[in-house]
């Protein structure tokens, strides 16, 4: 069953990556030689392999419950983050102390599909039944093979609601030319008082 669920993810990324490099000419995650820069069409395939992957999630959680809806999340962290690089520096939306920063895959996994004792607060951001995302750079820097970015993620739910969250990635492409989330830090927009 685990096999299955595991192919499953691989095939629905892999056809994600095919997807994206059909529309955009680059692959989702590693186009160039390990030793090239990262391009900004290759983050902008990571940043919306991101938003497919969360639909993804979102939909076994659906169709095969909590069990399936961690395993494709554990893939898409072991794809698209950093952890192989060491600490990943993940500031979820909705956190707060004392665990309001996660630096380790577990702790990112918890945030995406909650069900874990060892993060009691949290109740699945990936599980809130997405149906697309939308992402509005405000910029992106390059410098080597790192990008950062900022801006605005959109993320609309099955009944048609919309949450908008402010972004920014920083993103490495590894010494096997994948490109990595490294940073990852969300927030509610501010909206003063009224």
């Amino acid at each position: 069953m685990r096999a299955q669920i595991l192919a499953s993810t691989r095939r629905t990324l892999v056809a994600s990556a095919f997807a994206l490099t059909a529309v955009t000419g680059t692959a989702a995650f590693a186009a160039d030689p390990p030793d090239a820069g990262i391009t900004e069409p290759e983050v902008l395939a990571a940043q919306k392999a991101w938003g497919d992957a969360l639909v993804a999630i979102s939909r076994d959680y659906e169709t095969g419950g909590i069990n399936k809806a961690r395993a494709t999340a554990s893939a898409v962290l072991d794809q698209a983050y950093g952890y192989n690089l060491g600490p990943v520096l993940f500031k979820p939306t909705l956190t707060r102390a004392p665990q309001t920063f996660r630096t380790t895959k577990e702790g990112a996994l918890a945030y995406f599909v909650g069900h874990d004792r060892n993060y009691p607060r949290d109740r699945g951001f990936a599980l809130k039944h997405w149906r697309s995302v939308e992402i509005r750079n405000v910029g992106i820097q390059i410098d080597g093979d790192v990008a950062n970015t900022m801006g605005t993620v959109m993320m609309r739910d099955r009944r048609g609601k919309t949450t908008t969250v402010d972004k920014t990635w920083t993103f490495k492409k590894d010494d096997a030319g994948v490109v990595r989330i490294v940073l990852h830090h969300s927030s509610l927009p501010y909206t003063g008082s009224k």
